[in-house]
């Protein structure tokens, strides 16, 4: 278990400002020790332009291909198999894989209901180039249903995704369902983003065929710094209508002609965050030594600690998925209820943020658990969408159910003292008279 001296060490400013941080799922809060280290290396250090052959640019180019090499460690990935493409976040990765996977009429595009609009995005291209989008459909808990019956075996290049962990409920697909798709000809896209913050991914084991994934989720600092790590068949699969400074070997304006750069390289347009990859270094180093075994043990505890304090609240309290600590993540999502009315999320975002509570409140950019969780049904949805949207015409157009729910997510530096704030805060709220 994660001791108290890590969060004194490492987190200190939440208790001297009073801060109870429990949204882990939007963002991990960085280590005092990996600020400090940066600060100083920039301090004293020369880095230049990857692009070059100064001092200064190998320097870059070092820390670059050092980057890569712990992403592939923390994956469990072979370089042999797997190569790294940096991108501004999961979202820049996957977007690579929409407009650049060959879709065409025959294609298939099989996605769980349960994904954030990053990865829904995918159908976009995917129906303009003439393939069928298929969703996997939620069942109880909010977990997805078996994918196996809509995998059929198709005729052109075809990809599945999901996420190994949910960003609005928690839940954790099975990964075993990535060599069943693959076996029927699709590629699998994982998306990662949600789940590795606090668990070990072996691709050895689940090897996806694209897993994207960002920093700032992992250990907080630099942010705008993600990846997308591909297996190296399928990326030579990957037809780029696009090319930028550093994807080239050459261009020829005269004969119109250029030349891509080989595998991972012709997708980093122009030049990467140099500034940022010594310090993604160090924050996946960091991870090592804290171990995430470790970070494991501590979420699933105080994932347990939360779910125990939210149904000791009984009748005031909804929880959206599992209730329970099995096969899920440290990210819950539920209402607070005053009496029969549930309480607007945004209102119990206002009362935790008047006691320094940092929580989250929305359906998460998941459209599609949320619509399962509130249970809204399709044809009332549809009319409410109609016309322009504010999410209180919406809420009013759908009977003043709910349309989002709050979100507390767990990470390193979480307390059993921060979850009785939020727990006391919360209590407070569902008992205060109308």
């Amino acid at each position: 278990m994660l001791t108290e001296a890590l969060r004194a060490a490492e987190f200190a400013r939440l208790d001297t400002s009073g801060t109870v941080y429990l949204d882990y799922a939007g963002a991990a809060l960085y280590p005092a020790s990996l600020l400090a280290r940066d600060a100083e290396r920039l301090a004293h250090t020369v880095l230049g332009n990857p692009h070059s052959e100064s001092e200064p640019s190998l320097a870059s180019t070092s820390a670059l291909d050092r980057a890569r090499a712990l992403t592939l460690q923390l994956l469990d990935a072979s370089a042999a198999d797997y190569e790294v493409i940096f991108t501004a976040n999961a979202t820049s990765a996957i977007r690579i894989v929409a407009e650049a996977f060959p879709f065409r009429r025959g294609s298939r595009l099989v996605l769980t209901a349960d994904n954030h609009n990053s990865v829904n995005g995918l159908r976009v291209p995917a129906r303009r180039r003439g393939a069928t989008v298929e969703y996997v459909p939620l069942t109880t808990g909010l977990r997805a249903s078996d994918p196996r019956r809509l995998l059929a075996r198709p005729g052109k290049p075809s990809l599945f995704a999901f996420p190994a962990q949910s960003n609005f409920s928690g839940v954790r697909h099975p990964l075993d369902w990535i060599a069943p798709a693959q076996a029927r000809g699709y590629r699998v896209l994982l998306d990662a983003a949600a789940y590795l913050p606090t668990c070990a991914l072996s691709l050895r084991q689940a090897p996806a065929d694209f897993v994207a994934l960002s920093y700032y989720k992992l250990f907080g600092y630099p942010t705008g710094v993600g990846a997308l790590v591909a297996r190296t068949e399928a990326l030579a699969e990957l037809r780029r209508g696009y090319f930028g400074g550093g994807t080239v070997q050459f261009v020829s304006v005269q004969n119109r002609h250029e030349r891509a750069k080989p595998n991972a390289e012709r997708f980093e347009d122009g030049t990467p965050n140099f500034l940022a990859m010594p310090a993604i270094c160090d924050g996946l180093e960091w991870m090592h030594r804290v171990g995430l075994d470790q970070i494991a043990r501590h979420t699933v505890a105080r994932t347990r600690d939360l779910l125990d304090g939210l149904r000791a609240l009984g009748r005031h309290v909804t929880i959206y998925g599992p209730d329970d600590a099995c096969e899920r993540g440290g990210t819950v999502a539920f209402n607070v209820k005053r009496g029969t009315r549930v309480v607007n999320y945004e209102d119990v975002e206002r009362a935790a943020r008047t006691q320094s509570i940092a929580i989250r409140g929305g359906c998460f950019c998941n459209p599609g658990a949320a619509e399962h969780a509130f249970a809204l049904p399709a044809a009332r949805t549809r009319a409410c969408l109609r016309g322009p949207y504010s999410v209180a015409s919406f809420r009013r157009c759908l009977g003043d159910g709910p349309v989002g729910a709050v979100r507390a997510s767990v990470g390193v530096p979480t307390s059993t003292a921060d979850l009785v704030r939020l727990l006391d805060c919360l209590e407070g709220l569902a008992t205060a008279p109308e």
